[in-house]
């Protein structure tokens, strides 16, 4: 009598093949599914975090393809979109270098936006990021405190980047840091604090080595609630710092500079006719920076610098409708996920626009306002069988809005 024909197994567990679901043969071995499934995770593990393809001068996009793919997010800010995409190309070019010792090093441009709130800023950098398929991180440096003080370390804005990338160190360093609210540091007068500035000049100091690139020790959890942990090393040589403020006041200095009033009479004998007064930040210089009370190792770390045109009502106008993820785009998709048509027409929209202008609320108002009118609609309409369609008409945004409350709107101007 024959023998029995040995069961097959996996080569690599060795179960039999009853114990499993497949059994996948090769030429010489065969692979279970419970492997398969184990090397999956192995294999997810290891890439994790892996943003970019290897051959960075090959995947990454030229400056002008880099502001077309700004464009379909961010309505005009031409000047600032220039500037990012080519400091972003020229830093990606900088990381695929190739090391020699008789090659040329090229510096790190770290960069500065300035402008008003709700210009852009912040979605400038998001869409940035979004493009590059980087790890990005925003931090506020309105909670960074000097170390020792209440508040938070310098070291968590990696921290951040790090939980970004998934905690892969490899792509964390080369990824991007969006720092909001860097005015919210500045020393208090232009002179060297005499005592302790824990959240203005000191973070600056803190945040030198960051932007220079060094080694930094970053507590994976946040230092001060974890003091045991193990901490990570990270080297920020390669990571991209974009820097945002609001700057106030800062118009003061620029007309200084510029020998010009921002209110009230010019001087006699002097000609400032070409000075756009109404836009001041258009001239901003690196020592405007200083003399609002940025020190000046951090103006020096942060060499490219540019601005963002307060938003016109013609820009608000477009912001509404044009972009990918306009505002009035989501709010038709929102509807749409409940069966029901919305549309909007062109008097109702410069309502809208009308009031953003008016609150001077910038884009971020528009949401609050279109909130404002909808709120009814969102509440009633899903629950209503038979509605299929709403147009929203002046006489319905007026309405709505001023049965809302807007005293909190009017107070913030």
């Amino acid at each position: 009598m024959a023998g029995k024909k040995e069961e097959e197994h996996c080569s690599f567990c060795g179960r039999p093949k009853s114990e499993t679901i497949i059994l996948v043969s090769g030429l010489e071995a065969q692979i279970c599914n419970h492997c398969i499934e184990q090397a999956k995770l192995i294999l997810d593990e290891e890439t994790a975090g892996q943003f970019l393809a290897p051959d960075y001068q090959n995947s990454i996009l030229k400056p002008a393809e880099i502001k077309k793919f700004l464009d379909r997010y961010v309505i005009g800010q031409d000047e600032a979109k220039k500037v990012l995409a080519v400091a972003v190309y020229n830093h990606y070019k900088r990381i695929s270098q190739k090391q020699d010792d008789n090659e040329v090093e090229i510096e790190k441009s770290n960069i500065v936006l300035v402008g008003e709130t709700g210009t852009g800023k912040t979605l400038l950098a998001r869409t940035i990021a979004r493009m590059l398929h980087v790890p990005f991180a925003i931090a506020d440096a309105t909670v960074l405190t000097e170390a020792g003080y209440v508040g938070e370390d310098v070291e968590s804005i990696l921290t951040r980047l790090l939980q970004a990338a998934d905690y892969n160190v490899a792509a964390a360093e080369k990824g991007i840091i969006f720092i909001d609210e860097l005015d919210k540091i500045a020393r208090k007068s232009d002179n060297p604090s005499i005592t302790r500035d824990v959240s203005g000049e000191g973070v600056q100091q803190a945040l030198l080595k960051l932007l220079e690139g060094s080694e930094v020790n970053v507590p994976p959890q946040g230092g001060r609630k974890h003091p045991e942990q193990k901490m990570i090393a990270v080297n920020t040589k390669n990571i991209l710092f974009i820097a945002g403020g609001a700057f106030q006041g800062i118009e003061r200095h620029i007309a200084a500079r510029l020998r010009t009033n921002v209110v009230g009479y010019s001087f006699a004998g002097l000609n400032d006719d070409r000075v756009d007064k109404d836009n001041l930040l258009q001239y901003i210089a690196p020592a405007d920076l200083k003399k609002f009370g940025l020190i000046p190792e951090i103006v020096g770390r942060l060499p490219v610098l540019t601005y963002l045109h307060p938003l016109s009502r013609d820009a608000l106008r477009r912001i509404l409708i044009e972009p990918k993820n306009a505002l009035t785009k989501q709010f038709i998709k929102l509807f749409e996920m409940d069966g029901i048509e919305l549309d909007f027409t062109d008097e109702a929209l410069d309502f809208i626009v009308d009031k953003s202008t008016e609150f001077k609320l910038g884009a971020r108002g528009l949401r609050s306002i279109i909130e404002a009118i909808m709120i009814d609609a969102m509440f009633e309409l899903p629950s209503k069988k038979k509605a299929k369609k709403l147009t929203v008409t002046l006489d319905y945004a007026a309405g709505k809005f001023e049965k809302a409350n807007i005293s909190k709107l009017k107070a913030a101007v």
